[in-house]
């Protein structure tokens, strides 16, 4: 077992309490704490106790780390990445690839010689990204897209003449039509939409109509830090989701979403790619976005725990993570799993006790855990713990 040294991300959109308040440094920070990564990611992998980067030193040993079935399964990677993301304001809209899309995509532009670094390169390695989001707090995003009939009503409502080509692409076509027609819309035009679109969503809010209040407020909010940019429309027609504490959301391949607030344990498998669809001033693959978007409409379902072993965890349809809250009490009890595992004291004071000793975790502090080496935890103390999801 190794204690981890973990970076802390810096972005416009983080927070300056949660991340500095859970680490123990002064708070309102000087600037704000978007991401602290806790893994083997390339871009910033996590530092072992004993100097060694997570990911050089996975590559050194890989079975012994990983687990021969983990090894064979991802090669010599640590397959997730375990992150606390605390947003204050709005990340972009976003979807993330397929597996397949991501191979084709990524072979597609090695042998277009796009450089790795290009702000238009699109698919940065050949991985799939499928995520959870655990609230630590209250969480807002757009998740996925509504149902079309309600999407109808909320554009209709507005009764504006500048929506009627959307609301007859929506109605003819449903979402494969309405949502490149947005994407593609010309500068003036798409300004304009997005500015009376915002005025009259912020009318309604203004005079407490109760009917779509949070998808109005949540329009006009994002025009005033996007101005002009169609992800404001695209936003109505999104499912909008308010996770309580211990409440988490999984985001499948082709998922349109936006953390909007809140702050959160996040889980994914370990890549970068991901592909913008608007809320944002970074580049806009447009043919790649639509041929990765999954245009389904309907609810998205909130994951709730399950029990398991060492806690609660949470059930996702992939072999890359899983994701386990476990609340300690000053019994020491099992914490082995079959894979490596990720484990984060979010809460309390954590020993991990093994054959080659004790690891304490104060609040904050994070360890990584060889595959199927055996370690009992003890508090009191809240664990998260991210581990592989093979059988």
């Amino acid at each position: 077992m190794w204690q981890l040294t973990s970076a802390v991300r810096f972005y416009p959109w983080g927070s300056r309490t949660v991340i500095p308040e859970l680490l123990g440094r002064p708070s309102p920070a000087e600037r704000p704490h978007a991401e602290l990564w806790m893994g083997a990611h390339p871009d910033e992998p996590s530092i072992l106790a004993d100097g060694r980067p997570l990911d050089k030193a996975i590559m050194e040993e890989p079975e012994r780390l990983l687990g021969p079935v983990v090894a064979e399964r991802f090669g010599a990677r640590l397959p997730f990445l375990m992150k606390v993301l605390a947003a204050e304001t709005p990340l972009s809209l976003q979807a993330h690839p397929t597996m397949e899309q991501a191979q084709a995509g990524f072979a597609a532009e090695e042998a277009a010689g796009v450089p790795h670094e290009d702000p238009a390169r699109t698919f940065k390695d050949p991985w799939h990204k499928p995520e959870l989001l655990l609230a630590l707090t209250t969480f807002e995003a757009l998740c996925g897209f509504r149902p079309v009939e309600e999407s109808l009503h909320c554009l209709a409502k507005l009764q504006l003449p500048e929506l009627k080509p959307t609301i007859a692409a929506l109605a003819r076509g449903g979402l494969q039509a309405a949502i490149p027609q947005l994407l593609a819309l010309s500068g003036m035009r798409r300004t304009h939409l997005v500015e009376v679109v915002a005025q009259r969503a912020a009318g309604f809010v203004a005079a407490h109509d109760p009917e779509f209040i949070n998808t109005y407020r949540w329009a006009a909010t994002l025009a005033e830090a996007y101005p002009g940019d169609p992800g404001v429309v695209i936003s109505l027609m999104c499912n909008h989701l308010k996770l309580a504490p211990g409440e988490a959301v999984f985001l499948p391949a082709g998922n349109l979403h936006a953390y909007l607030s809140g702050a959160g344990v996040e889980v994914m498998a370990s890549s970068d790619n991901v592909l913008r669809g608007g809320l944002t001033t970074k580049h806009v693959d447009l043919a790649a976005l639509i041929e990765v978007l999954d245009f389904s409409d309907g609810r998205i379902p909130v994951i709730h725990p399950v029990l398991g072993p060492g806690g609660l965890r949470y059930p996702v349809p992939v072999e890359d993570f899983d994701l386990t809250r476990a609340q300690l009490d000053e019994q020491a009890g099992p914490f082995t799993t079959r894979g490596p595992q990720v484990v984060l004291c979010a809460e309390g004071r954590a020993v991990l006790a093994g054959t080659d000793g004790e690891l304490v975790l104060e609040q904050g502090q994070s360890a990584f855990v060889p595959a199927g080496v055996p370690v009992t935890a003890r508090g009191p103390a809240v664990l998260y713990r991210a581990t592989t999801n093979v059988r």
